[in-house]
């Protein structure tokens, strides 16, 4: 059985690479072609960060194959080990803080040089290592609190239930599904938000969310600036009742027109029940993941040199999770990317097509979204279709524009961010 999971997670990491190795192939040779919604230098630096990140995916995908590896046939060992008490629960909990623990300190030195290095370099982090310090303090306090009452949780119920894996799934996708309606809440531990001011964006905001019968909790302005450039907003929430939380570097470079199309468009995933969708193929995935890990043959764990604990099957199933993951993921992506037609179509209609046409562009522009990709990357990853065939299904043929070239025709700004890209490429 152990041979049958190393070859399965051979394959896996094999497809990962290749795909990897195909992207980086293509936008090194994209790059170098007439460039598509971004002057050349701005294109080229879009192209370059797309290249670094791949290659840095390469190696952590290297790097994670050999911790698997590394972790059934010596570390769930070596750790039992070391982890000995009395308790059962308290055992389970000591050997996952152990297994993520050990996990967290072999990806540390790629996050950093993802954050400190190539987002650095692109003009993106904008946090200090005084601040990745006290985010680190506070999510891993946060992590031994929560966390800790989880795998306390799924211990007692892998030793109390004879079908542990059914009441697993059901303990985990009932947190999945608080901590989607909880996360503003978690983030507020880490960000400052500000109430949007009265006046004319505020009022068209809560008109747009009572056309579709969504109730104003409450509209937010993040300050994300201080650790990231890139844009975003999103709703909290899975009732009538929605908190709009809006990124302060995406109500700085957009105007009200284009973030009432980029809202409308997120108003169009709640009322196509989007959202409904994503948790039922999370849950469904979960389901299947739950049943197969939780009927893994005791040969298994003896041949790793261990007993099938709590602690053991539930960082198994964390282990195998990605693999799974995996087989699913063209199917999710291309659920994801049908919505996201649908939610364009629905965005350009409640704040105008030419509105969200110039709000995707500037997005893309701002965070250095290099317009194409491998069609294996397509595939298997892309949650949202290309950008430019989302602008072409509004009505926008996008493929011989050029940003610089259109700065004045859909009105983007020529500072900020677009200046630092328009440095030599070095």
């Amino acid at each position: 059985m152990l041979e049958t999971i190393i070859i399965l997670y051979s394959i896996y990491t094999f497809m990962k690479v290749y795909i990897s190795l195909m992207q980086i192939g293509y936008i090194n040779e994209e790059k170098r072609k007439t460039p598509v919604l971004m002057s050349s230098d701005k294109y080229l630096t879009a192209g370059n960060y797309a290249v670094a990140n791949g290659k840095l995916g390469l190696v952590t995908t290297f790097v994670d194959y050999l911790m698997f590896i590394w972790w059934v046939f010596v570390g769930f060992a070596g750790l039992s080990s070391f982890v000995q008490v009395d308790n059962n629960i308290l055992q389970a909990v000591l050997f996952l803080f152990g297994f993520i623990a050990v996990n967290f300190v072999v990806g540390l030195p790629f996050e950093l040089y993802q954050k400190f290095k190539i987002d650095e370099d692109f003009g993106f982090n904008k946090m200090t290592i005084k601040m990745y310090l006290l985010d680190t303090i506070k999510s891993s306090l946060l992590f031994f609190v929560i966390g800790g009452a989880i795998f306390a949780l799924l211990a007692w119920i892998i030793s109390s239930f004879e079908s542990w894996w059914l009441w697993g799934f059901v303990t985990v996708f009932t947190i999945a599904i608080l901590a989607n309606v909880l996360m503003p809440t978690f983030m507020a531990l880490f960000n400052k938000f500000t109430p949007i001011e009265e006046g004319e964006l505020k009022d068209e905001i809560s008109k747009l969310m009572e056309q579709v019968g969504l109730k104003n909790d409450g509209i937010f302005i993040m300050d994300a600036s201080k650790r990231d450039g890139r844009l975003n907003a999103f709703f909290g929430g899975l009732g009538k009742s929605k908190r709009v939380v809006l990124f302060d570097t995406l109500v700085e470079k957009l105007n009200n027109k284009e973030l009432l199309a980029v809202l409308g468009h997120e108003l169009g995933h709640f009322t196509h029940g989007d959202i409904w969708k994503n948790i039922g193929l999370m849950g469904l995935l979960l389901f299947i993941a739950f049943y197969l890990f939780g009927h893994l043959p005791d040969t298994l764990f003896l041949q790793m040199g261990v007993s099938p604990s709590a602690g053991v099957q539930i960082a198994m199933l964390m282990l195998l999770l990605p693999l799974l993951s995996f087989v699913f993921t063209p199917f999710m992506s291309a659920v994801s990317r049908h919505n996201e037609y649908a939610a364009d179509e629905f965005g350009s209609k409640m704040g105008g097509k030419e509105n969200l046409v110039s709000a995707l562009m500037k997005l893309v522009t701002e965070n250095k979204s290099f317009p194409k990709s491998h069609p294996l990357v397509i595939f298997f990853y892309y949650t949202h279709p290309p950008v430019l065939e989302r602008l072409k299904e509004l009505g926008f043929d996008a493929s011989n524009t050029i940003m610089g070239e259109e700065v004045k025709e859909v009105g983007l700004p020529t500072d900020g961010i677009f200046a630092y890209m328009d440095k030599d490429d070095k």
